[in-house]
């Protein structure tokens, strides 16, 4: 430590929503006890767990999960598992796949040519090529490889709480890793397009105009923009589905200073905005680069870059691409499942009808409890920010977690997000029916009354 550090506790470092208190260790019950302790025997101390009591699972399928004793708990955050836990079409297509042959993408295989085309075929024309990678931090972190090397500059531009990922360049662009996690002098920062305290009918051109003042001060220092980064329904910030004129803006004011826009659909992707299959198509604009993540093989690692030719030409020539798991025939198989799966039972429309329904719930919830300040979101992406005064709109990052912390004691699972920590997180799998809505609406009314 130099002398100009300030020692801090290390329970305070390494920034995490919702994360469990070793303090209470002594409160769980001693098998518990002995579980925490090998996994920081063993693991190490950079693990968190989430929940002020932990939840150990043992087994899963659809919306629930289920402890060793064999209670359920609604799982309605689970973005990973898109089409719902060990969801049978996946699990099949794996374990034949698994039986048959696992090998890398240099060898030729039809699989990864099938399943190409039909991912491609939910995107615009103008994307016309996919690459794969095992995890969406890989995927982010190609995708801003090769907008560096397309542009020739080093700097981009993201949102005040964004996440990318965990790989050395996506942290150094993931502020809500917390301000122990340093960011790359080449990343700038804009705030979150706040729809809840700002004039929604000026937020379009407010948000252009901070990018703008970033791009300038990126050409000032000689660095200039390579590339614009968002997820489009601006998860860690908060969650903000609308207006929805936001970034096509955004991506005018980029590739007039010849950057890229890249559009990070890891989590809202897929189907999850309900009116959208993807999150950035209900702006209004075609990405340069869109990446994929977590919900796209259903749990198993694959993930994915697509992109428009034009900004690939030069990498692909200058250097090469390999990943020995990414795109392997597994990984293909359980990706190609998850996508038909969606398609074939209409997740995309159960998404947009259920997450009405959850959301109408909640505004209904906001007329009884003062703390619901704001509900907001697309689909089964979901926002509730908590706040101590809603005229003055502060936020109560306790009462979030109370509530969080409460529907955990019921065993509803959700969390929280945003740079205040007050907003309630609802991300269930793509299948969360209306009968899971009502118990979930029904334990959080018990949460909140008492």
């Amino acid at each position: 430590m130099t002398k100009k550090q300030t020692p801090v506790p290390a329970a305070s470092r390494g920034k995490m929503v919702n994360s469990f208190d070793p303090g209470v260790l002594d409160t769980l019950p001693p098998a518990q006890r002995e579980m925490i302790g090998k996994r920081q025997r063993l693991l190490g101390p950079a693990y968190r767990l989430f929940y002020g009591h932990p939840v150990e699972v043992s087994r899963a399928s659809g919306v629930h999960m289920y402890d060793p004793e064999g209670n359920d708990y609604l799982d309605a955050y689970n973005n990973v598992v898109s089409v719902g836990h060990c969801h049978p079409a996946v699990v099949a297509a794996t374990t034949a796949q698994l039986n048959t042959l696992c090998t890398h993408t240099r060898y030729l295989h039809p699989g990864i040519l099938e399943f190409a085309e039909e991912l491609l075929s939910t995107f615009e024309p103008a994307i016309e090529h996919v690459m794969f990678t095992c995890t969406g931090s890989e995927a982010n972190d190609l995708a801003l490889r090769i907008a560096k090397h397309h542009t020739g500059h080093q700097g981009i531009i993201i949102t005040s709480e964004a996440y990318h990922g965990n790989s050395d360049l996506t942290s150094g662009l993931s502020p809500s890793l917390g301000e122990y996690s340093p960011l790359g002098t080449w990343v700038r920062r804009v705030p979150a397009p706040d729809s809840y305290r700002l004039a929604p009918e000026q937020l379009g051109r407010w948000f252009a105009d901070r990018v703008q003042e970033q791009i300038d001060d990126l050409r000032r220092r000689r660095q200039g923009v390579a590339a614009f980064i968002a997820d489009s329904l601006f998860s860690s910030d908060g969650v903000y589905s609308h207006p929805v004129d936001l970034l096509a803006p955004v991506a005018q004011v980029v590739r007039a200073a010849g950057g890229l826009f890249i559009a990070d659909e890891v989590q809202s992707g897929f189907g999850r905005s309900g009116d959208r299959f993807w999150g950035y198509q209900r702006h209004g604009l075609v990405p340069d680069l869109v990446t994929m993540g977590k919900p796209m093989g259903n749990g198993f690692p694959v993930a994915a870059v697509a992109m428009n030719p034009a900004v690939i030409q030069q990498f692909g020539q200058d250097t090469r691409y390999f990943n020995t798991f990414g795109g392997n025939t597994v990984a293909i198989a359980a990706a190609q499942a998850t996508l038909r799966v969606i398609k074939e039972e209409g997740l995309q429309k159960n998404a947009q009808v259920v997450g009405e329904a959850i959301r109408d719930g909640l505004r209904a919830l906001a007329q009884k409890f003062e703390g619901i300040g704001d509900v907001r979101g697309a689909g089964m992406y979901i926002g509730v920010e908590m706040v101590t005064d809603r005229e003055r709109k502060t936020p109560d990052p306790a009462a979030a977690l109370a509530t969080v912390n409460g529907l955990r004691a019921r065993r509803v699972l959700i969390s929280a997000t945003g740079p205040d920590a007050n907003v309630l997180k609802i991300r269930p799998p793509l299948v969360f029916s209306l009968a899971d809505t009502d118990r979930l609406l029904t334990e959080l009314e018990n949460v909140l009354r008492n």
